[in-house]
C-alpha cells in the first residue's frame, strides 16, 4: 500500500505553498490532491481574460442560498476548480490586508499572528519588482509587479481622488494602507502568476511529490479522533490512501467545512440529522462566513480605452475611512478599471470605465452548512449582505462620492453616459434600491474554520483542528476576522506560516496500517 507523510487536499493559494514546502525536505512525502483539472485553459494566463474565466469549467459556479437582505437573489459565487484554486481565475490584486487585521487576530487569542509576525511571510513569498525593503522581498516564488501599460483613465483616477483631498499611496502593501494608486498584480512576463505557477508547476518533478487532478475527497478517514487517512473519487473510482503525520485541509473556505462536516466534525445535532457519525461536536465548523460586497458603478466612454493591452480589467485603487477614524482599517476599497463591468439587465455598448465599491467590514456573517451526506452535492451557504443598516447608508454614501470622482474635470474626455445606478437615480431610496438589486460578492470568502480558542472556534492558532489528531486546516477559512482588501495574498502567507507549523510538529509517531484498502499509484496531472 502506498502511504505518504502528508496529504494535502486543494491545490488551491494556500494548498500549493504547503505542498511547496512540505517537499523541500527530500525525505517527507506528500500527496495533492485537487477536484479540478490541470490549469492548460489558455485564457488562465491572459490576465485581461480574468472576466470570461467566470462560470466557465474552471469555477465550482456555486450560489448562495436565497439572500434575504439583497431581495432575495441567490448571489453567484465563484471559486476556482482548478490548480491554483481561485488564484487562477481572480482578478490578480496583490493586497495584503491592513496591519490592524493582523493585531486584532491577536487581540483575539491567537498568539503569533500579529503584523510584525505574518510580515516575514508576505516577504517569503514574494519576489518584488520593486527591490527589497522593510515591507517586501525579492527571493520568493510569487512575483508582484506593477501594471503594464495601465490605462489613461487610471491616472486621472488617482488624479481625481487627489484633488478631493486623498492621499496619494504608491504602495498599498507599505507603511499605510489608505489612499488613492495603482495596485500591484501577481503577474509574471505578461502572464497570470498564480499559486499553481509560482508555487507547483516549479516542482513537479520532485520525486517526494504526487498531484492528483480530477480528485474529490469524499471523507477523511479516522482512527478514533486521529485523522489517518482520506477518501476520494478518482476517475470514477473510489480509494483510500493512508497517511504518516498530517491531513491537511486546503479546500477553501466553503469545502473545508464541508468536508469537515461530512467527515463528522461539527454541529453534532446537524451531522445526526443527516445521518453522519459524530467524530467531535465542533459547533463553529461552517460559521462565523465573511466577504466583501461587491457594487459596480460603470460609465461609457467617449473614446477606445484599449483594455486588451492593460494587466488586468482593475488597475487603481482608493482605500479610505468613511468616518475618519484613521485608528482602524479602512472600511472602504474602490477599485477602478477600463472594463464595463455593468449588472445583468443594464444596455451597455462599446467602450467603458468601471468604478467598483467594496465594504471591507460587513456588520453580518453568514454560515455554510451541508444539503446532504453526498459529497457530490455542493455545500449550501447564504452571506446575509447588508442585513445592518449602517452597511447600506455607507455605500449610498460611496457611490455618491464615486460619482464625484468620476464628474472631476480629469474625467471630462473620457466620460460618457452612466451606465448604472443610472444618472437619474440620486435619491437615498433609490440608491438603496439599486444596492439591494445588485450587489453581490467580492469573491473574497472566509472565515468558516476560524482559529482561536473561544467555544465556537475550529482550529487553534497553530491551525490543528480542536478536538482531534493529525488534522489542520490551511487556508482562508481559518481568518477570525476578514481582511482590508483582496485576500488572494493574506491566503498564501497563511499557507506559509501553516507549512512553518507542520515542519515543527513533524516528529508524530508514524502510523501503523489497519486498513486493508487499496490506493491509486502516483498519478501524473
Amino acid at each position: 500500500m502506498i502511504q505518504y507523510d502528508y496529504i494535502v487536499i486543494g491545490a488551491g493559494s494556500a494548498g500549493c505553498v504547503v505542498a511547496n514546502r512540505l517537499t523541500q525536505d527530500s525525505d517527507t512525502t506528500v500527496l495533492l490532491l485537487e477536484a479540478g483539472n490541470p490549469d492548460t485553459k489558455p485564457e488562465i494566463h491572459i490576465p485581461a481574460e480574468c472576466v470570461n474565466l467566470l462560470g466557465t469549467e474552471v469555477d465550482w459556479g456555486y450560489f448562495t442560498e436565497p439572500e434575504p437582505y439583497l431581495n432575495n437573489r441567490k448571489i453567484f459565487s465563484s471559486r476556482g476548480k482548478v490548480l491554483g484554486g481561485s488564484s487562477s481565475i481572480n482578478f490578480m490584486f496583490y493586497v495584503r490586508g491592513n496591519r490592524h487585521d493582523y493585531d486584532h487576530w491577536q487581540e483575539l487569542g491567537n498568539p503569533g499572528w500579529s503584523y510584525q509576525d505574518v510580515l516575514p511571510y508576505f516577504k517569503k513569498s514574494e519576489n518584488q519588482q520593486r527591490g527589497a525593503s522593510d515591507f517586501h522581498g525579492v527571493n520568493g516564488e510569487l512575483s508582484v509587479t506593477d501594471p503594464i501599460s495601465p490605462s489613461v483613465v487610471s491616472q486621472r483616477f488617482i488624479d481625481a481622488a487627489m484633488a478631493l483631498g486623498y492621499d496619494y499611496n504608491p504602495d498599498f502593501n507599505g507603511i499605510q494602507q489608505e489612499g488613492a494608486g495603482l495596485y500591484q498584480l501577481t503577474v509574471k512576463d505578461g502572464k497570470r502568476h498564480s499559486a499553481a505557477a509560482a508555487f507547483l508547476v516549479p516542482i513537479l518533478q520532485r520525486p517526494n511529490l504526487t498531484v492528483t487532478t480530477g480528485a474529490l475527497v469524499t471523507r477523511l478517514l479516522f482512527e478514533g479522533t486521529r485523522a489517518v487517512g482520506v477518501e476520494y473519487l478518482h476517475e470514477g473510482m473510489l480509494h483510500q490512501v493512508r497517511v504518516n503525520r498530517e491531513v491537511i485541509l486546503s479546500a477553501g473556505t466553503f469545502d473545508s467545512p464541508k468536508l469537515l462536516m461530512l467527515s463528522g466534525i461539527g454541529d453534532a445535532a446537524q451531522l445526526e440529522a443527516l445521518g453522519i457519525s459524530v467524530v467531535v461536536n465542533l459547533p463553529g465548523v461552517g460559521q462565523n462566513l465573511q466577504d466583501h460586497l461587491f457594487i459596480p458603478v460603470p460609465y461609457q466612454a467617449t473614446q477606445d480605452l484599449h483594455l486588451a493591452s492593460t494587466s488586468s480589467v482593475g488597475e487603481a485603487g482608493l482605500f479610505l475611512h468613511s468616518e475618519g477614524n484613521s485608528e482602524v482599517a479602512p472600511d472602504l476599497q474602490f477599485f477602478f478599471g477600463p472594463a464595463v463591468l455593468a449588472p445583468p439587465g443594464y444596455a451597455h455598448s462599446g467602450s467603458g470605465f468601471t468604478g467598483v465599491i467594496s465594504l471591507n467590514r460587513l456588520q453580518n456573517v453568514g454560515s455554510v452548512s451541508l444539503r446532504s451526506s453526498d459529497p457530490k452535492e455542493p455545500p449550501m451557504f447564504r452571506m446575509n449582505y447588508l442585513q445592518s443598516e449602517t452597511d447600506v447608508q455607507k455605500v449610498v454614501a460611496a457611490i455618491k462620492l464615486m460619482r464625484q470622482l468620476f464628474h472631476t474635470s480629469f474625467f471630462d474626455e473620457f466620460r460618457g453616459a452612466e451606465i448604472a445606478p443610472g444618472a437619474d437615480v440620486t435619491s437615498d431610496e433609490a440608491l438603496e434600491a439599486y444596492i439591494r438589486n445588485n450587489g453581490g460578492t467580492m469573491w473574497h470568502p472566509v472565515g468558516t474554520c476560524k482559529m482561536g480558542t473561544d467555544p465556537m472556534a475550529v482550529v487553534d492558532p497553530e491551525l490543528r483542528v480542536h478536538g482531534v489528531e493529525g488534522l489542520r486546516v490551511v487556508d482562508a477559512s481559518i481568518m477570525p476576522t476578514i481582511t482590508t482588501g483582496n485576500t488572494n495574498a493574506p491566503t498564501i502567507m497563511i499557507g506559509e506560516k501553516g507549512a512553518d507549523f507542520i515542519k515543527a510538529g513533524h516528529t508524530a509517531q508514524t502510523i501503523p496500517n489497519k486498513f486493508n484498502i487499496s490506493t491509486s499509484a502516483r498519478s501524473s496531472i
